[in-house]
Order: C-alpha cells, then structure tokens, then sequence
C-alpha cells in the first residue's frame, strides 16, 4: 500500500489535501495521470499539513470579519427615499440593489444582491426589516426606513 495526497476530492477515497493509503497501481496508473493525487513523501506531507493549517486559519479569519460586519450591520439604519402617494405607497417598489446600494453609501459593507432577503417586496414607506446573508450561515437583521422623495 502507498500513501497518497489527494489535490482533487475524489468520491471514493476522500476530500482535497487528505492523505489516504491507495494500491500503488492505483496511485501509479489512475490517480497521478488524472492529477488527482501525488505521492507522499514526508516533505510533501508536511507542505500538505501547512497548506491545510493555512486555509483553516482564513476560513476562521474570514468568519470574524463576517460577524464583524453582521455586527455592524445590525446596528444599521438605512434610509431610502422613494417616489410614493399621498396614502403612502410607493411607485413601484425597493428593490434588493437598492438596499445593497443603501448598505454600500451607510457602512462600506459590499454585498451580493442575492443575498438580501425580503419576506415581500417593500411596497409602502415606513419601518421594515430586511434580512441579509453577510457569509454563509451568518445573518443580519437590517432596520430600513423607507421615505417618500
């Protein structure tokens, strides 16, 4: 048996960056043709441990920052001025990238439009709250006040 670094996830042995134990004519004639795996040596074990000690740190780096903006969001108050009625309906309605657009001028948060999320389109000036995915799993609770022009 041969120990191998796997580069690509592959469905059978494992994701990418494990060290799996492989036959050696697998390892020789499957898995290094397709690039899919190297062999393992101590130093290219080692390099594969730092790779992957690497990407957990800027995974949970980049998870602070995320809460840290969720934070931020969340104390956030956006105004939007919008054509509307005398009864206070609006002329059409606020869209995600506006909303995206508010957040961008308020706090410098880039975000994707797609990740607003609004239980109904806000169609009346007032208080509403608006959802967003700052990163995967973390939300945040925007309050917006909607203004006629």
């Amino acid at each position: 048996m041969a120990q191998a670094i796997l580069l690509q996830p592959v469905e059978t042995l494992g994701d990418r960056g494990e060290i799996v134990d492989v036959a050696d004519g697998y390892l020789r004639n499957f898995l290094v043709p397709r690039k899919l795996a190297q062999p393992a040596t101590t130093a290219s074990i080692a390099a594969a441990r730092q790779r992957q000690e690497a990407s957990e740190r800027a995974a949970s780096q980049q998870a602070e920052r995320a809460e840290e903006s969720a934070g931020l969001l969340r104390k956030t108050v956006l105004t939007i001025s919008h054509q509307a009625g005398s009864d206070g309906r609006l002329y059409g309605s606020v869209t995600t990238q506006e909303i995206v657009d508010a957040v961008r001028q308020a706090r410098g948060v880039k975000l994707d439009k797609r990740k607003v999320q609004m239980p109904e389109p806000i169609r009346s000036t007032g208080t509403h709250s608006v959802t967003v995915e700052v990163s995967d799993g973390i939300f945040a609770d925007v309050k917006t006040i909607i203004t006629a022009e």
